[in-house]
């Protein structure tokens, strides 16, 4: 059974740094919907079980989108005082189910930290399965691309976008940020075998930003552009001068990074 919560009475609250792991198939993304159901949905559905049945408001450090997976997202939220650490990640994950979320650590949140806003770095992976079998037990885990890929020629032409830019060609349209400015602070395409990874990071990433580089870097690396014309694209601020964006479901969000790291003292 679940943990109990704490009595009415307890009505102080406390922030608490939860630390996610999802599978993004099934959901809408991170953010609320109309229709659908969605990560932000189940956590907090979850957390008003231990709050007597009252609302409780989750906020995250990226608002992943429909399909996309996360192996290290960051939330907080506030639950009444009296719980500890591992009820509460105990607890939210016992309400949780059967949905492919988990909480993998919980830690009381550093006064006046945001999971958003204090972030100072994020990073991403990206998985290709490059060969003519269609996957089997990474579907949904990966980009399937059946023709050849060159991961080398990709990794050159990735090196063109290090650094700071503006990065209009690899935005999405509906993408909400003020500014298209964002310094790259890797981008490295790798092959073991059939998986070619491509990792990104950066403090902060334009929409459609991570899926927008992989699917441009595929049109270099199955021949149809040569290297050089990496530095075009970028330099062209236009999203319709770039490649298309690579699916959904290769791309998961691996770590967010904090000068005071919530869970440094959170056991397993």
């Amino acid at each position: 059974m679940a943990p109990a919560s704490p009595s009415p009475a307890s009505q102080p609250f406390s922030p608490w740094a939860l630390l996610l792991e999802y599978n993004g198939g099934p959901f809408v993304g991170w953010q609320r919907q109309d229709a659908g159901i969605s990560v932000q949905d189940v956590l907090e559905n979850a957390a008003a079980r231990l709050n007597h049945g009252a609302p409780v408001a989750a906020t995250v450090a990226g608002r992943t989108d429909s399909g996309v997976h996360a192996a290290g997202q960051v939330a907080s939220l506030s639950l009444p005082t009296g719980f500890t650490a591992r009820q509460v990640r105990d607890a939210l994950n016992f309400h949780m189910k059967p949905h492919p979320v988990a909480v993998v650590l919980a830690a009381p949140a550093p006064e006046g930290w945001n999971p958003r806003f204090s972030a100072i770095h994020r990073a991403y992976r990206y998985q290709i399965l490059n060969r003519r079998a269609r996957p089997a037990l990474l579907e949904g885990q990966v980009w399937h691309v059946a023709a050849p890929l060159d991961a080398g020629k990709m990794h050159e032409a990735a090196q063109t976008l290090l650094g700071r830019h503006d990065f209009s060609s690899f935005r999405a349209a509906a993408c909400q940020a003020k500014s298209p400015i964002r310094t790259l602070d890797r981008l490295d395409v790798s092959r073991l075998g059939d998986l070619i990874t491509v990792a990104v990071e950066a403090r902060s990433f334009l929409h459609h930003q991570v899926r927008n580089l992989v699917g441009t870097l595929r049109l270099v690396g199955d021949g149809k552009w040569p290297v050089e014309k990496i530095a075009q694209v970028l330099a062209a601020k236009d999203r319709s001068a770039a490649g298309p964006t690579a699916s959904a479901d290769g791309l998961c969000l691996i770590r967010v990074t904090y000068p005071v790291e919530p869970f440094a003292d959170s056991s397993p």
